[in-house]
């Protein structure tokens, strides 16, 4: 059996660029072997926010009112079959729910049974085998009720407030809610905090374990930060363009899309691979006009 130090060697020696005839010079291992590790990945799809039941957020076809919200699906759609992943982290917020800062005027439904079946949709259309969520806001999932928890068992999905799953050596510290930042250089202090806290509940008796990768959504951007000791992220919503409160109360950049990411038993951290697709769609070019 290989034991995993030996796997990270040939991962670092094929991260540096080195061919599989020298890797196997410097190991000692076959060429089989070689490609057996080179290749033998987990591919974890990272989605969310994806705000089922508003006019912006993912709709599938046979809700959809509006023609950008098929322009979402139909990208949507086609990337995550390309991508087929094997695990499946969702990162809360797949529904709207009632909408009652704007007295329900921005939704298709308010009917949260009805977009809890669009968030089932979304989810069943990638057809992966093992699905962790993340509970949401309770203002959109429901403040006494947990709508989501009825998403999870229509899809056979784990979940719960604050999950740590674990992939190929590497751990994961996934939550649903984080720190937003109305600066531009403030967005990567909250992803900050998330890891010390992380570290100071690793220090204290062990009540966490140390997360090498730190994913957390709400704020419908995607920033990252880290190094070779941990990395920190938020994920990119699935609810396009347009929501009232995005158009007329805030001014930072908001990204559309998802994140996945590829781990072969024995990567670390610099020899993993993760990927985001922020796709520009036609609806979020802004109208200019003369006067």
């Amino acid at each position: 059996m290989i034991s995993r130090s030996a796997k990270t060697r040939v991962l670092e020696l094929n991260a540096l660029g080195i061919t599989q005839r020298e890797i196997k010079a410097h190991t000692g291992f076959t060429e089989n072997t070689i490609r057996r590790i080179l290749t033998n990945k987990k591919r974890i799809l990272v989605i969310g926010d994806a705000h089922c039941g508003h006019t912006s957020g993912l709709t599938p076809p046979k809700f959809q009112v509006r023609d950008c919200q098929a322009e979402v699906w139909d990208w949507y759609y086609d990337i995550v079959k390309r991508l087929n992943p094997d695990v499946l982290f969702v990162m809360g917020d797949m529904i709207d729910g009632k909408g009652p800062r704007s007295g329900g005027t921005e939704l298709i439904t308010s009917d949260r049974l009805v977009q809890v079946e669009m968030a089932v949709e979304v989810i069943k259309v990638i057809d992966c085998p093992e699905i962790t969520m993340v509970f949401g806001t309770p203002y959109h999932t429901g403040d006494a009720e947990d709508y989501e928890s009825i998403i999870a068992k229509e899809v056979g999905a784990y979940i719960t407030g604050h999950a740590f799953p674990k992939c190929n050596g590497l751990q994961f510290d996934i939550k649903h809610k984080v720190g937003s930042s109305t600066i531009p250089h403030g967005r990567g202090t909250p992803l900050q905090k998330a890891k010390l806290w992380n570290k100071m509940w690793a220090d204290h008796n062990g009540e966490q374990p140390v997360a090498d990768i730190i994913l957390r959504g709400h704020v419908h951007y995607h920033e990252y930060s880290g190094n070779s000791r941990g990395l920190a992220m938020t994920t990119p919503a699935l609810q396009g363009w347009g929501s009232k409160f995005g158009v007329r109360q805030c001014e930072g950049i908001v990204d559309t899309g998802l994140l996945w990411f590829d781990i072969r038993p024995g990567d670390n951290l610099d020899t993993m691979s993760w990927h985001s697709a922020l796709p520009k769609f036609d609806h979020h070019q802004v109208l200019t006009y003369q006067v």
